[in-house]
């Protein structure tokens, strides 16, 4: 009998921890400031944490950094230690790399493509399959802004052949091999010292949306911006598997809607961006805009990151498959 009673005892006692877990408040990590006008992924993240308050769950924002680097956002949440984190796109590329077609390079042709392909293409499912069973779930797919353009602080860049010389400051390897293939070099830097990079000379530039030097205060030292359209400007939210499957059904489902209306506000805020160009002028940014032939010029120097790029052949016939074409 005495042990019946320790056994019940240590059985009551985990289930009111569980219970207490999944009635917590849920931690969101942000990843860019907290600008509903220049920030899409704020958009989706003020938006899901405004319905799921509204909705009777309790959460709160945390500002970029305020728990760790993305890095540690992402042992956090595959540890169940925290609930959701804003994240890069490539940060479940350990996981699995399907998720690197999101950035092969004028691969897609908007944005729509990009939800077609994960949507009714099956390819944020597939994702999913791979990453769940390590304790992450991608829950949305995140535009942060047009396309990705070419920035700089030392000179207009029009074709492929003034990429020459510059050395950029690239998110992984792939990207650096990208670089290659432009003739220009490419060197991983931190999202923190990517200012202090570019003021001294360990990098010249970066891919990046439009709108970026705007939000983090670059213009004062990134001076060029070739409108570029290289790829989707894309981050993504991960969640803990572990706390998401401990939630209710009722928890749950509010959890999707939540997801679903942070999803439309931020394809909502999309919309607004073609503003960002004139923005970047007025901050004293020199703007090249490509012609076709000099896009297609890129397109086809870009071959390696199809051609023995991360992805396999078969990866990257699976994303052509789910875009519809």
């Amino acid at each position: 009998m005495k042990y019946s009673t320790h056994l019940f005892g240590a059985i009551l006692a985990t289930s009111l921890a569980f219970a207490g877990t999944a009635n917590a408040e849920v931690k969101i990590a942000l990843d860019s400031p907290p600008s509903m006008e220049g920030s899409g992924s704020y958009v989706w993240a003020h938006t899901f944490n405004t319905y799921l308050n509204e909705h009777g769950i309790e959460a709160k924002e945390y500002q970029r950094g305020a728990l760790g680097g993305d890095d540690e956002l992402f042992d956090q949440v595959s540890q169940g230690l925290l609930e959701v984190s804003l994240s890069p796109l490539g940060i479940v590329g350990s996981l699995d790399k399907t998720i690197f077609g999101l950035r092969l390079p004028y691969f897609f042709k908007d944005q729509a493509e990009v939800d077609h392909a994960l949507n009714e293409g099956g390819m944020m499912a597939k994702i999913n399959a791979a990453t769940t069973p390590k304790g992450v779930r991608v829950i949305s797919v995140n535009t942060v802004g047009q396309a990705t353009g070419i920035f700089n602080t030392k000179k207009p860049v029009k074709s492929v052949a003034d990429m020459t010389g510059l050395r950029m400051r690239a998110l992984d390897e792939s990207q650096i091999d990208l670089y290659k293939a432009w003739g220009a070099s490419g060197t991983i830097v931190s999202w923190a010292e990517v200012p202090n990079a570019l003021q001294t000379g360990v990098a010249d530039g970066y891919l990046n949306p439009a709108f970026v030097p705007l939000l983090f205060g670059h213009t004062d030292f990134i001076k060029f911006y070739t409108d570029a359209g290289v790829a989707p400007s894309l981050r993504i939210t991960i969640v803990s598997e572990d706390w998401y499957q401990g939630l209710s059904k009722e928890d749950r489902a509010t959890v999707d809607d939540a997801t679903a209306a942070a999803t439309a506000a931020n394809r909502k805020w999309l919309g607004t961006q073609d503003a960002v160009l004139g923005k970047l002028e007025a901050a004293g940014v020199a703007i090249e805009r490509l012609d076709q032939a000099a896009r297609d010029e890129f397109r086809a120097a870009s071959a390696p990151a199809y051609e023995g790029g991360v992805l396999t052949a078969e990866q990257i016939t699976e994303w052509e498959t789910a875009k519809g074409m």
